[in-house]
């Protein structure tokens, strides 16, 4: 049985307040509470942290994100319940969620620029940045998301 792990926001609580600020700006972003939890969601999917995955997926169903969309979320490619701008935020947050595999691809970078115009870009990159970050946090101490009270 693995030991339990530290709690960053415990021991070194400041730490988190960099990552804080960020969030925020993600959020007041020109990025969609749709758009912002499709990256949150699908970056936690390809990361395995089931904590973030479980914590963004309560907030999106709050927001009003369908069901079904979530569900199909780890397989967007193959369905027709994203929108032709959605996917390509789903594939720019899939392919720098795997930095080491190609980076952002030029193709896929010309593509959202001449979709979205640099700042835009701007924004949905540093989500999916923040993102990762919060995940490999949850994975390395090995956050564990909590059964529903609802």
């Amino acid at each position: 049985m693995d030991s339990e792990r530290i709690k960053i926001n415990v021991v070194r609580p400041q730490a988190y307040t960099p990552l804080f600020k960020l969030d925020k700006f993600c959020r007041e972003s020109a990025l969609t509470t749709t758009e912002y939890f499709l990256i949150e969601i699908r970056a936690s999917q390809i990361n395995g942290c089931a904590y973030c995955v479980q914590m963004h997926v309560k907030e999106a169903v709050e927001k009003g994100e369908k069901q079904y969309r979530i569900h199909a979320l780890s397989q967007w490619e193959d369905t027709p319940f994203f929108s032709a701008e959605e996917r390509i935020i789903l594939a720019m947050t899939e392919e720098i969620t795997q930095i080491a595999q190609q980076g952002l691809t030029d193709e896929l970078y010309a593509k959202s620029i001449a979709t979205f115009g640099g700042e835009k870009v701007a924004d949905i990159i540093m989500t999916i940045i923040n993102i990762n970050a919060w995940n490999r946090i949850g994975r390395a101490t090995r956050m564990t998301p909590q059964a529903s009270q609802s």
